[in-house]
């Protein structure tokens, strides 16, 4: 978030989306041809990735680039980071994970870390209010978009190498965003991509290789092998991040309260990933 902040106006919401998808897809691809993987074979196959590619590609970067451009980054990230709630429910109800009471206090208080981290930045606007027009509304779709895929890479999988599939559905999911992009003549495409220095390109390389071929191959092959619910709670850790990177790179500072928030975070990942000891 902190790389996307500067080239998000030049580039424009939907250009930023896709480029995200597409490169990193491609390089996900060729490494997992590298290491041998197989090529996705069979309709069941391109399905799965498909379906996948609609959920967590496309609405997803979709709904969040709508929701970056109307709602405060607090509260977008408060939203955003509150999904691991809904992949805890789902993950029990088709996988039967349970975390117990200790984790599920953990969620909890997880979404609580994050409101004391964020809320104080907040400046709501009660005037005016529309649904379709609030950047809540869009970044609460978002979330629910991201927490749906989490679940769904585990079908996925089962009929494709998990490493390919994730590059394959983030190349599919970028195309209908680059579509809208230029449909929407987002900046990019209207003349401003020579305005866009060194800085703006490194970012744009820097948010589709690491902040998505890299952690979305990560996150998405670990999300085959253990906790949906466990994993998916580590995503809390996300604001932490971005209001460190934001001092310093902003000069954006901690309040008290915000410093509380960040502690009782660390303490909800601890609840949500403790185990206790074997009966």
């Amino acid at each position: 978030m902190v790389a996307m902040k500067e080239v998000l106006p030049k580039a424009g919401p939907f250009f930023v989306a896709s480029f995200r998808l597409i490169p990193a897809g491609l390089l996900l691809v060729a490494f997992a041809n590298s290491k041998g993987k197989p090529l996705p074979s069979g309709l069941t196959a391109w399905l799965s990735i498909a379906l996948f590619a609609l959920v967590d590609a496309a609405c997803f970067q979709g709904f969040l680039a709508q929701g970056l451009q109307r709602t405060s980054a607090g509260l977008g990230s408060v939203i955003i980071d509150s999904q691991p709630l809904t992949v805890a429910v789902l993950a029990s109800f088709l996988f039967n994970e349970s975390i117990g009471l200790v984790g599920a206090a953990g969620l909890v208080l997880g979404v609580v870390g994050l409101l004391l981290l964020e809320v104080p930045a907040l400046a709501l606007d009660d005037s005016n209010f529309s649904l379709w027009g609030s950047g809540e509304w869009w970044m609460l779709l978002a979330a629910q978009s991201m927490a749906v895929g989490t679940v769904m890479v585990r079908w996925v999988s089962k009929y494709s190498d998990p490493i390919m599939a994730t590059g394959w559905h983030m190349i599919i999911g970028g195309l209908p965003l680059l579509g809208i992009s230029i449909l929407n003549h987002d900046p990019v495409f209207s003349g401003s991509f020579q305005e866009l220095s060194a800085s703006d390109l490194l970012a744009l390389f820097y948010t589709s290789i690491f902040g998505s071929a890299i952690s979305y191959g990560v996150f998405f092959y670990s999300a085959t092998k253990g906790s949906l619910t466990k994993l998916s709670s580590l995503t809390f850790l996300t604001p932490m991040f971005a209001s460190i990177f934001g001092f310093l790179y902003f000069g954006e500072t901690f309040s008290p309260v915000q410093l509380v928030g960040a502690i009782v975070t660390i303490v909800a990942i601890y609840m949500v990933n403790f185990r206790g000891k074997p009966s």
